[in-house]
């Protein structure tokens, strides 16, 4: 039977509930992490919880747990599930309390909820490319906070998936911000260009990764602003996440991404991810 961990407790699936006054439930109030597992191994764990502690302090919420203790916690649900290759979703919220927009009593506990689930890694996406298409970002303006208010997200993806794309790549006015689950770079002359970190995207563990490998084969890795005429007119376009790993696209609303093939910067950033696995883990 499948566990799922309610706090510190590991309970099976069909009794896995949460207070009905949950703040996350009413408010969205909470954060969270997807963490990708290879060979049952957390993969950049210490980074991902340790974004987790950042975004609790950037909406005053207090944790128990430190970076060590969320990993400790966590492996042993990966483990008593038995998961080789997947993920775990982690989410804290601000407690069970009144309805009541100003936070609760301080004497309130937040509340931690996880669960796993067991995928291969995306081989045949990772080859051929997928398509995306491009949507105005709707967004708060604190992306930089991984909170559970994800509705401008989930509107963007649904929007990708009704025009048969695998991701929407998000704009403010004409300045490409990240993808609805990703961060998004544009590759023009054998170089890299992302979105700098600030508060309107998210910043990746993975983009981490991919700015670690970029440096390590010797790629310009330019993180600041460009626009959506400077991603259509990209040699390469990439997004990356923790599920989708360094994803090429290879078409950009219905039309081909340079020659519409993977690229030849995307192939070695996925080489230096693949290496970047195996030595996250010694």
């Amino acid at each position: 039977m499948t566990k799922v961990l309610i706090n510190e407790q590991l309970v099976e699936e069909q009794d896995a509930k949460v207070p009905y006054n949950d703040r996350g439930y009413v408010f969205g109030d909470g954060i969270y992490e997807y963490i990708r597992i290879y060979d049952n191994y957390m993969f950049t764990a210490k980074p991902h919880f340790e974004r987790l502690v950042r975004s609790a302090g950037e909406i005053g919420l207090n944790l128990k747990y430190s970076v060590d203790g969320f990993i400790e916690l966590v492996q042993e649900l990966i483990d008593a599930n038995g998961i080789i290759n997947g993920g775990v979703y982690i989410q804290v919220t601000r407690g069970a309390a009144p309805r009541d927009h100003a936070f609760p009593e301080e004497s309130t506990e937040a509340n931690v909820m996880a669960f796993t689930k067991s995928y291969d890694r995306p081989y045949k996406k990772l080859e051929e490319g997928i398509s995306a298409v491009t949507t105005e970002d709707i967004r708060w303006l604190r992306c930089d906070i991984k909170s559970l208010n994800l509705l401008g997200n989930v509107l963007a993806k649904e929007y990708a998936a009704k025009n048969n794309a695998g991701e929407a790549i998000q704009h403010r006015e004409d300045i490409v911000t990240e993808g609805s689950s990703s961060n998004v770079y544009a590759i023009k002359d054998g170089e890299i260009y992302t979105h700098p970190v600030n508060n309107y995207i998210l910043n990746g563990i993975t983009r981490k990764v991919i700015k670690s490998i970029a440096e390590q084969y010797e790629i310009e890795f330019n993180e600041e602003v460009f626009t959506l005429d400077f991603l259509k007119n990209a040699d390469e376009v990439i997004v990356s996440s923790t599920s989708v790993e360094v994803m090429p696209v290879v078409k950009l609303n219905d039309k081909p991404v340079g020659d519409g093939e993977v690229g030849s910067i995307t192939k070695k950033l996925q080489e230096g991810f693949t290496k970047y696995i195996a030595e996250d883990r010694k």
